[in-house]
């Protein structure tokens, strides 16, 4: 089993790959997990935690300088699509405010698939096309791209002159 341990942001074109891994973002939110390459070759990936999500054209190498590109899998997701900007912006509101990783393109937004949010997009006026895409969610304000909270309470102590 081939073993990959380093992250390589945004591989660049040019770069010889030995194979392509084809990943869901559930997949790609992880750091260790087992997957295997469309060639049918197995891979464990032991990237360190805490790192960023892997996004569609990383790669990942193996301590022999063996890469890999990472691609992202079709998936099930909702696609909201609107020529007024104004309409998807309350739309990504609202599933912004339910913290839901959400794909931002030119005049649609794109989240995992469920029906109750499918339903709040409608209720706002906006249609709703289910489809089989990559799934490549915005990274967020700290840069990790998933969607669970995170605690970043820090004590800010200082002094005001008197």
């Amino acid at each position: 089993m081939l073993q990959f341990e380093t992250r390589i942001d945004a591989l660049a074109e040019d770069t010889p790959v030995e194979g392509v891994l084809v990943l869901t973002i559930a997949q790609r939110e992880r750091t260790r997990f087992r997957a295997t390459l469309i060639d049918g070759r197995d891979a464990g990936v032991l990237l360190p935690r805490g790192g960023p999500v892997l996004r569609h054209g990383d790669g990942l190498a193996d301590a022999e300088g063996r890469v890999v590109r990472v691609e992202a899998a079709p998936e099930p997701v909702s696609t909201v699509c609107d020529e007024d900007p104004w309409q998807l912006m309350r739309a990504a509101y609202h599933l912004g405010n339910r913290h839901m990783p959400l794909e931002i393109g030119r005049g649609w937004l794109r989240y995992r698939r469920d029906h109750v949010l499918d339903e709040m997009v409608r209720g706002l006026g906006l249609s709703v096309t289910h489809e089989d895409q990559p799934f490549q969610p915005e990274a967020g304000a700290y840069g990790h791209g998933h969607g669970h909270g995170h605690g970043h309470a820090h004590a800010h102590g200082h002094a005001h002159e008197q």
